[in-house]
């Protein structure tokens, strides 16, 4: 019997957390978008399909992004990778103010792809960086519970954009604008005092991803590789499970308060609590259960199960069952949850060197949730609930991947 590796080390503990907290950050900014996704709507007075331009602004800056952030981290380290995501972070937020005052949708969606850029950056470096924290054989609970984090900023966003956007009820442009550049100038704010401090934090040496896995997950123990990068089976299934893992994640909550609105009756900013505290709630539930499952469950098992849940409640979801299909809608979360991180571990998982560039193209997966509320949109546009049959395609290729192509082989 061989000792299970730790967690991490003492080492690294200053780093693991401040890393950790930018996972909170990034799930802040994503579910920001889906109150604006619906406020827009109102105030901008644009359609269910336009108004997926702004999860395309974001998302779509992924794929834009994805290789230059890979580049810059491989050349000049985690690190300054870290802070530049910040900083383009900082800068599209405070883009904001300008955009409220000409009150332009089109000036919105710029300022919303900057954002996304300091996203992208921020996911291509942190997922390596958590992942280098430690041991290979714990890097997948090392990712789960950095992006635990990430679900309880998904959880915040939702709250302060109720408080702040749907807070005063107004539908005039000019007030609905003001509450948004307000928000995001305190926003942006915060993430520039945060680029500064971690200026400061002194990086100890990491464990690059170099070492055999030694794991008992049907995973074959693979030195560095000596293939080219896109000869990596796993790798491959990993960047085309994540497009269409993020595709459903950002379908899924782009119409979450529509779904709300049109089928439960309630109000945008009651949905928008719902949003908040129990759909990203159980997301956050089912990433700790996520990680500690995994002491015990292969993650790729755990990875399809999860998959299979959500297909069940996306079945569910379409059919309109009132209480029935709205907790369907809300457990669609729970499932989630452990799928991003999981899928990206097993993905860089022996790629030893090649592991920026592999992480530089799955982050670029992400480009699926740029284009999966534009198609969702128009579906909404007639009926929302009919929609939620979409998100299943996704689920499937996400089965498959845990079920089989997660392997990692000569």
């Amino acid at each position: 019997m061989t000792q299970k590796a730790a967690f991490t080390e003492k080492r690294f503990l200053v780093t693991l957390v401040f890393v950790t907290s930018l996972f909170m950050f990034w799930g802040i900014a994503i579910s920001l978008a889906d109150v604006l996704n619906r406020h827009f709507q109102q105030v901008l007075h644009v359609s269910k399909a336009q108004s997926g331009l702004v999860q395309f602004s974001i998302y779509g800056a992924y794929f834009i992004m994805g290789i230059p952030a890979g580049l810059f981290m491989k050349r000049f380290g985690y690190k300054n990778g870290v802070l530049l995501g910040l900083c383009l972070f900082a800068l599209g937020a405070f883009l904001f103010v300008p955009a409220a005052n000409a009150q332009s949708f089109g000036f919105f969606r710029l300022a919303l792809f900057i954002v996304g850029c300091g996203l992208s950056t921020l996911e291509t470096v942190a997922h390596p960086f958590v992942a280098s924290l430690g041991h290979q054989e714990t890097s997948d609970q090392r990712v789960n519970f950095a992006q635990a984090f990430n679900a309880l900023g998904t959880m915040i966003g939702p709250l302060i954009g109720s408080f702040f956007v749907f807070g005063s009820g107004s539908e005039n442009v000019s007030d609905g604008l003001s509450s948004v550049k307000i928000l995001y100038m305190v926003l942006g704010t915060i993430v520039a005092l945060v680029a500064l401090s971690f200026a400061f934090v002194k990086v100890p040496a990491l464990i690059e991803p170099h070492a055999p896995i030694t794991q008992g997950f049907d995973v074959e123990e693979v030195p560095v590789p000596s293939k080219k990068l896109f000869q990596h089976r796993h790798f491959v299934w990993a960047a085309i499970a994540q497009l269409f893992n993020v595709a459903a994640q950002s379908g899924t909550w782009a119409f979450f308060i529509n779904y709300c609105h049109e089928k439960m009756g309630m109000t945008d900013k009651t949905a928008g609590m719902y949003l908040g505290i129990v759909f990203m709630g159980l997301m956050l539930i089912g990433r700790f259960a996520g990680t500690a499952l995994m002491r015990f469950i292969a993650p790729n098992k755990l990875l399809a199960a999860f998959a299979l849940g959500n297909i069940i409640m996306c079945l569910v979801v379409a059919q309109s069952w009132g209480v029935i299909s709205f907790v369907a809608l809300l457990m669609i979360n729970f499932f989630f949850s452990i799928m991003f991180p999981t899928i990206y571990s097993l993905g860089i998982k022996s790629m030893g060197s090649q592991t920026q560039q592999a992480s530089s193209f799955i982050s670029m997966g992400v480009v699926g949730g740029a284009f999966f509320p534009l198609l969702m949109g128009q579906i909404a546009d007639h009926d929302v609930a009919t929609a939620y049959y979409m998100p299943i395609v996704c689920y499937v290729v996400i089965f498959l991947f845990g079920i089989k192509f997660y392997k990692v082989n000569h």
